[in-house]
């Protein structure tokens, strides 16, 4: 039958069928890559054409603030999760078609931005689905981030506010729970080759009706995790919450209306959008980039390159990732395009544009660019449960670029920043507790990132994640009255190992952890920067240090502690450098692990890390090197060897003409050791790749061609197709070494 001839009523028919035989509702690329706010709706529209009264729009504002701050503060009492204690969590409110206005003003807003993409996705398919609906009363959850999110720990519950049947918002809060179910405990494996082994995969769906929790489906998440106990106090604590939320909403609109509340809502996001547009044309038209690289699959090693430039041109700003590393088709560590924008969003709110409310409409005016099939912008069935390493990545790169851009303004609106630590540096646990319960989950020691140094003073020490500047380290007490880890020593900062500059970045701290009470207990740890350093300087400053993570076995550091305690030292460089505990086997490795069985009193060490450094270091006031030296930050090695500081050891009392002196003696040592530019080229430039080096991403400037690995060989492939990366099983790659060294010592007899 031709088109032309269906009648309306067979239309309708053939419609009908078409939606009522769907195969499968994936996530809809038409939701999952737009990022821009929907244009007005008809109610929207008429409301915003007439008078606005500013006043009251900005006392609606401050009564939906104070109710987010309200149902953020209950999640944080009565959550059961770490992630709840410690601020890995927020509440938001949302404009009826899903946009993102206004969040809790505390907690981690990166989880509320993420959560207008299944909304989106409710409101296009459930609401007129016979089978599901959308009306007062309901509640949906959701944790996989291929339907919007970050990782798939993260749970969110979210519920429609309706006044008079008509859908006025949409309220929300997410928490990071950690375990659900996956390869391994905690939330995060490492180990995970396919979709099917991160655990929990939840697409939007209802799971609360009448204001209620359906018991099935609470059994059924409970019966898929490692701790039901966990999964069923937070489902009810994010419920109540919400309700809360929406509680202090409807009392608004019994006192000022649904008109007021719709039009705040929109208004406020449109306001961003129009700052947003303002302050980009203020900025110089022009392009700049920045590189950044991961060294781990958190399987094997390898340098995956993450390719950023930023072009400004009026009031557009584009954001361009072609020419990163491909997508690994059996490594955890992909990432989706909406999670990048949701993570790289979080980041700009932290280090470029802190001042702005935080509402996902701050991107509205954003272009992006990616290949297909990238580590940042990976397909459908790629594993994504480590996501977080380019996604910690992506929330500091940009300043780099946006430094670069805001040093030739005359009003900036915030400090120019150095990239602050971006590992998720700490101990993912899974086993049996003291109190004979299955756990898994994950240490707040991921919450006190170095900052990096800043245009006018040196960057806070261990002050926050990239992702959320109002997270918190938790009470170790607390968590060894829950779990069989004990933490040797406290949060000592990491002396010597900062980015140095004329302001340095922020320190990090040691995690010295052992456990006891346990016969079953084990670690993950997903990290990398153990060999290429992770937080990058920003004009002339040094990049953070390169940390390992250190373990000391075949000992009990508990009995030692009872014999010679003299002989523990809470310091990671005297514990592996002096080796003092007998019979104990140290060893140090990439900060990535896979689930690892470890025995009572056996010691996992790791750093925090610090950010990068800002300016040259021949420029740091000699007075501030002295203050670090008292402070116990750096050594006397430091003070004059990086800083050429002279002084007097004993008084510390500067030598003023001495350091002078060594400076200049410095800077013309370096004029001397370096090279025109050109020069430099011709013996640093190659074209392409070493071909001993594990490379993936974009060689240099040409964002056409990407290498990438594939069975264990480099292939070299063009940026507009792509290939999926297949790595070997690294047991295998060792046992074929191991076969082929007993081949060579057998000829060799």
């Amino acid at each position: 039958m031709n088109d032309n001839n269906i009648t309306p009523d067979q239309q309708a028919m053939l419609d009908r069928f078409v939606r009522q035989n769907k195969l499968f509702y994936a996530p809809d690329p038409a939701i999952m890559e737009n990022h821009r706010i929907d244009p007005r709706s008809e109610i929207e529209q008429r409301l915003l054409s007439g008078e606005v009264d500013p006043h009251k729009i900005n006392e609606v504002r401050g009564l939906i603030i104070s109710a987010l701050d309200e149902s953020n503060t209950m999640i944080e009492q009565m959550g059961a999760a770490p992630g709840a204690k410690w601020g890995d969590m927020t509440t938001g409110i949302f404009t009826a078609a899903g946009d993102l206005s206004m969040i809790a003003p505390h907690g981690v807003g990166g989880f509320a931005a993420a959560v207008f993409y299944p909304i989106k996705f409710i409101n296009k398919y459930w609401t007129d689905e016979p089978t599901v609906g959308v009306r007062e009363g309901d509640g949906f959850i959701h944790n996989d981030a291929r339907y919007g999110g970050i990782h798939n720990t993260d749970q969110s519950m979210m519920m429609p506010v309706f006044w008079d049947g008509q859908l006025v918002c949409w309220v929300s809060a997410t928490i990071h729970e950690g375990e659900n179910g996956a390869t391994e405990p905690g939330g995060m494996p490492a180990a995970a080759e396919s979709k099917f082994d991160e655990g929990l995969k939840m697409s939007p769906f209802k799971v609360v009706e009448n204001f209620e929790l359906k018991r099935d489906l609470v059994t059924f998440l409970q019966n898929s995790v490692r701790d039901p106990k966990l999964q069923l106090e937070d489902m009810k604590v994010r419920l109540h919450s919400c309700l809360r939320l929406r509680e202090r909403v409807v009392k608004l609109l019994e006192e000022h209306g649904a008109e007021a509340l719709i039009m705040t809502l929109r208004k406020h996001i449109e306001d961003v959008v129009d700052e947003v547009r303002r302050r980009i044309l203020e900025l110089p038209d022009g392009t700049m980039r920045t590189v950044s690289f991961a060294d781990s699959t958190l399987r094997e090693s390898a340098l995956l390159k993450l390719n950023m430039a930023i072009t400004v041109k009026g009031d557009k700003l584009t954001v361009d990732m072609r020419g990163s590393s491909p997508e690994l088709v059996n490594r955890s560590i992909n990432t989706c395009q909406a999670s990048f924008k949701t993570m790289l969003y979080s980041g700009w709110m932290q280090n470029v544009w802190p001042d702005l409310p935080f509402t996902m409409a701050v991107f509205t005016p954003f272009d992006f660019v990616f290949d297909e099939k990238s580590i940042v912008n990976g397909s459908f069935d790629t594993p994504q449960a480590m996501s977080l390493i380019p996604l910690f990545k992506t929330m500091t790169i940009a300043s780099i670029p946006m430094a670069k851009f805001n040093y030739s303004l005359p009003n900036r609106y915030t400090a120019m920043v150095a990239p602050q630590y971006d590992q998720p540096a700490t101990l993912i646990y899974g086993g049996l507790t003291q109190h004979n319960e299955f756990t898994g989950n994950f240490c707040a020691d991921i919450n006190g990132m170095g900052q990096g140094g800043r245009s006018h003073r040196d960057g806070e020490h261990s002050v926050s994640p990239p992702f959320a500047a109002h997270c918190d380290l938790g009470e170790i007490e607390l968590m060894e009255e829950d779990l069989p880890l004990v933490r040797l020593g406290a949060f000592t900062l990491t002396k010597d190992r900062a980015g140095f500059g004329k302001q340095r970045s922020g320190l990090g701290y040691e995690q010295i952890h052992t456990f006891r009470g346990s016969a079953l207990w084990g670690y993950v740890t997903g990290c990398t920067g153990s060999l290429f350093p992770s937080a990058q300087p920003l004009f002339g400053g040094y990049a953070s240090p390169a940390y390992p993570l250190c373990k000391i076995k075949g000992i009990n550091v508990f009995d030692e502690l009872q014999k010679n305690p003299e002989r523990v030292p809470f310091d990671i460089v005297r514990l592996m450098n002096e080796r003092a505990i007998e019979g104990a086997t140290y060893s140090t490795h990439p900060s990535a692990m896979t689930f690892e069985l470890a025995q009572p009193g056996e010691v996992y060490m790791l750093c925090q890390g610090a950010g990068g450094g800002y300016g040259d270091v021949l420029q740091r006031d000699p007075a501030l090197v002295m203050k670090d030296l008292e402070e116990q930050l750096i050594s006397d090695d430091t003070a004059r060897d990086i800083f050429k500081v002279a002084y007097d050891s004993a008084s510390r009392l500067v030598d003023e003409q001495g350091t002078r002196a060594l400076r200049e003696q410095e800077r013309r040592a370096r004029i001397a050791r370096g090279k025109p530019f050109d020069e430099f080229v011709k013996t640093w430039s190659t074209p392409e790749p070493p071909a001993h080096l594990p490379y993936m991403g974009c060689w240099g400037a040409d964002v056409n061609t990407v290498y990438g690995i594939m069975m264990g060989e480099r292939v070299k492939m063009s940026a507009t197709a792509l290939q999926s990366q297949f790595m070997l099983n690294p047991k295998d790659v060792r046992i074929a070494q191991l076969e082929a060294e007993v081949a060579a010592l057998k000829r060799a007899r």
